[in-house]
């Protein structure tokens, strides 16, 4: 993995290094820390897990949402991953192969702080403190993985090419685990984590045992494992309600958590999700939604709309009308940062409601959850029926679009129903006609990374690279 190339490059400065110090001075070395003293208490544990969290960041959202339909490429932007809008990427295209380092990093972290669990005694007073910790742990290495297996799968198929499941800190050359073997990895370290964690921890910055719940269903979608989806999204549902009108603007300037499940706070000093779609230096819009998901609103009554998507007709000649709004605030001296949202209860009832329908006798089940999503966020919404199962699961895909805008899903789910991702020709005019992505195409995949493949004779790229 592309941590593993950076410890065997350093494994081997550090041997070097070594040999040199014992034939001049036989000094230990001063730039490692011993693992062994690393952790020896409950806060050195805390530490390591924080450092685990702290790789986390926006890497899927921006790169979902770059190659997906919904975001266009105004002609402003003329500096910023516009080839891989134009799915032009291949294995050495960091707009698409970053997240690969991203967590592994956070795993390598992961396990070295389990690897150390056993090692630190604490007191009794202690014990259910660490046990938390360590389940934090489990549900975070369980949640990177599942997050690559997203991004990197050949398929979302039982059998097709995953990602490699790292359970130990090793410098090593692992092959690329089944799709399967992935998912049964992370619900494994989910079971064991959510036994950890316990109920009254209440942390949304951190993996609460409602969070565990909530990777648990997006897995569970995933799997196609329909029960599982319908139970982890109702205990979560029944846990956070949905926000109200009233509440869901506040969501995304950070004045409230409603319904927020489990967020990566962000403070001054760290990357800015809004600059991924607009650089407030120079005023450039990089990525402006898109007409498609534009015009999928009712602009007038559904209070997603103006937190999500912000009008400016006085931006001036050659500009983009249309901004992302749903991480421009921040605060006047810090512009476009904002609190990471990575699970929400809105996507907990989609979820049930596509799990319902795909569940027999569960149709009407399913009508109620979207329904009961779209009353909380339109104004004056008239409940539907739905004749088929086909029927609702595209009225749940529509709402996934809207719902979850720019939250790093869209590439996937059109990739769970092997989709093609289509443009509009008006979301289109500078994408050098990019406007229809087909599941046969190797972009279809996010690709392994290069450097990955050059150190690791294991790995098998994905196909048509």
């Amino acid at each position: 993995m592309f941590p593993t190339s950076i410890k065997r490059s350093v494994f081997l400065l550090a041997l070097a290094t070594s040999s040199l110090a014992c034939d001049k001075l036989d000094l230990a070395p001063s730039d490692s820390i011993d693992p062994s003293k690393a952790f020896r208490n409950i806060n050195d544990l805390n530490m390591g897990l924080l450092g685990a969290y702290a790789v986390l960041d926006y890497t899927l959202i921006s790169s979902n949402a770059t190659v997906s339909d919904e975001v266009m490429l105004p002609t402003e932007n003329n500096v910023s991953n516009t080839d891989a809008h134009r799915w032009l990427y291949n294995a050495g295209s960091g707009s698409v192969t970053s997240a690969w380092g991203q967590y592994y990093t956070t795993i390598d972290r992961v396990n070295r702080v389990l690897a150390a669990l056993d090692q630190v005694t604490v007191p009794a007073a202690e014990q259910a403190l660490k046990d938390r910790y360590q389940g934090e742990l489990l549900a975070l290495r369980a949640y990177s993985h599942f997050e690559l297996l997203r991004a990197y799968a050949a398929s979302y198929e039982p059998e097709a090419l995953g990602v490699p499941y790292m359970k130990v800190s090793v410098i090593g050359t692992p092959g690329r685990d089944t799709f399967k073997a992935v998912i049964d990895n992370a619900k494994a370290d989910l079971i064991a984590a959510k036994a950890l964690i316990p109920a009254s921890f209440n942390d949304k910055t951190r993996i609460t045992k409602t969070g565990v719940a909530a990777i648990q269903a997006r897995v569970a979608l995933y799997e196609k494992n329909w029960p599982d989806a319908i139970t982890y999204s109702t205990e979560v549902i029944q846990a956070t309600p949905l926000a109200t009108r009233a509440q869901f603007p506040g969501i995304w300037t950070d004045a409230n958590e409603a319904e927020v499940i489990w967020k990566l706070k962000r403070v001054v000093g760290d990357a800015r999700i809004g600059d991924f779609f607009f650089r407030q230096n120079g005023s450039i819009v990089l990525f402006a939604p898109a007409f498609k998901l534009i015009n999928s609103f009712d602009a007038d009554n559904d209070v997603r709309y103006a937190p999500y998507i912000k009008s400016d007709a006085n931006r001036g000649a050659g500009k983009s009308t249309y901004l992302v709004n749903k991480y421009i605030g921040g605060t006047a001296s810090a512009p476009g940062l904002a609190d990471i949202k990575l699970f929400r209860t809105g996507e907990m009832y989609l979820i049930r409601a596509e799990a319902r329908a795909e569940t027999a006798g569960g149709l009407a089940e399913g009508a109620n959850d979207l329904n009961a999503l779209r009353t909380a966020r339109i104004t004056g919404y008239t409940p539907m029926a739905f004749a088929s199962k086909e029927a609702l699961i595209s009225a749940v895909y529509t709402e996934r679009f809207k719902e979850l805008a720019f939250e790093g899903h869209r590439f996937f789910d059109l990739k769970r129903r092997n989709l093609p991702v289509e443009r509009l020709p008006a979301d289109a005019i500078n994408t050098s006609g990019a406007v229809r992505l087909e599941p046969t195409q190797a972009q279809y995949s996010f690709p392994i990374p290069a450097l990955e493949i050059s150190v690791n004779k294991n790995i098998i790229q994905n196909p048509k690279y």
